[in-house]
């Protein structure tokens, strides 16, 4: 990465720093901060203690850096250049600009599809599960299993979780609730020669009344969880009384019984 660099006129190496970490091999999942919110200090709280040679990888993200280092020093600062901009980016993402921005890469599919068969090619976002750095690295998170994975890529896998943050998907959806994806309850289900394995058929029955009562509890506290296969069903159902309705029919209620009858 320092070749690229060191290849370069002092020039280039200070005035487009931004575009030319976008642009790499491996950085495909960060969006560009803007120059605004870099510049604020603000923004920046704390940040400090936690990036050796701070002001000067504040002065290389931000294009003004002037300083005629040695190679090795450069080397330390571009290190620290990338590490700011990676703990900014966590911040700058849950901001208004920020989550637009990566609602654009999220659309675009620039995070990568779910490898769940089921799942269909649900869209995934980069997320951390810490907030503070080198701890775990990033994971790619599927709002449709809820799951998260491993990303393909080698060159993705070293990026640090805490650049993107734990609370990054959630604030998105909260944010743009019209991009949480339909859930879906289907499942493989494994079989020798059509029948059911029976633990497998076993389990599979005892996960679909745990989802039937808690679905009760969710409505009994006023809350509606809605699965494509419910949608599904009712079609089903509402075609099924288009065909069998007549006009000619009402509903007599039997007072004396408090029993409903047909009557044609």
């Amino acid at each position: 990465m320092m070749e690229d660099f060191n290849s370069e006129t002092d020039s280039d190496y200070t005035s487009y720093w931004r575009d030319w970490f976008i642009s790499s091999r491996g950085n495909e999942y960060f969006c560009e901060i803007d120059e605004e919110y870099l510049t604020d200090r603000f923004n920046l709280t704390g940040l400090n203690t936690e990036v050796p040679y701070y002001q000067y990888a504040l002065d290389l993200v931000t294009d003004v850096f002037d300083l005629d280092a040695d190679d090795d020093l450069r080397e330390q600062i571009e290190k620290s250049a990338r590490h700011l901009y990676g703990l900014v980016h966590a911040r700058y993402i849950v901001t208004t600009r920020g989550l637009a921005k990566m609602v654009d890469k999220y659309k675009k599919g620039d995070f990568g599809k779910c490898p769940r068969v089921v799942c269909e090619g649900q869209p995934l976002l980069p997320m951390g599960q810490h907030d503070i750095p080198n701890l775990s690295t990033v994971r790619l998170y599927c709002s449709k299993c809820e799951d998260i994975y491993n990303p393909k890529s080698s060159r993705h896998a070293s990026i640090d979780g805490a650049y993107f943050g734990a609370s990054f998907p959630s604030m998105l959806f909260q944010v743009y609730p019209g991009l949480v994806p339909e859930k879906s309850v289907s499942r493989h289900e494994p079989r020798i020669y059509g029948f059911r394995v029976h633990a497998s058929a076993a389990l599979a029955r005892w996960q679909d009344q745990y989802r039937e009562d808690m679905k009760v509890r969710l409505r009994d506290a006023g809350l509606e969880v809605k699965y494509i296969e419910d949608e599904e069903a009712d079609d089903e159902e509402d075609d099924d009384d288009d065909e069998g309705f007549d006009p000619k029919e009402r509903v007599v209620g039997d007072a004396a019984s408090g029993r409903m009858d047909m009557g044609i």
